[in-house]
């Protein structure tokens, strides 16, 4: 059983990783709003929602990626634990990555 809370924590370790390089070199849009937008205009590859994210904003995230054949990661932590994930000093319930940058972060996540 602890081997299954490491391999858990390096894969979260590593999300954190990319998800960085992505801030850093690639175009994130955060927040709600703003991924829902991304989703109808077509321009998202990968969706990231919180643990803690609302119910019926999570469903509805997810119905929007479906139909833009868009990729949707749970992320295990908070919207708090997201928000530091990505070097900001707020929440984040959702994030759209339209560009990855240099990182391979949409391979991985798959």
């Amino acid at each position: 059983m602890v081997k299954t809370s490491k391999a858990k924590k390096g894969s979260v370790e590593n999300v954190n990783a990319k998800l960085a390089l992505v801030i850093k070199s690639g175009k994130v849009q955060m927040g709600y709003k703003s991924v829902l937008k991304t989703l109808r205009q077509g321009r998202s590859k990968l969706v990231m929602i919180s643990s803690n994210c609302p119910a019926i904003r999570k469903s509805e995230i997810e119905y929007y990626a479906m139909l833009a054949k868009c990729i949707v990661h749970h992320y295990s932590g908070t919207n708090v634990a997201l928000g530091t994930a990505c070097g900001k000093m707020f929440r984040c319930s959702a994030l759209s990555v339209t560009d990855q940058g240099d990182s391979d972060i949409v391979a991985a996540v798959e």
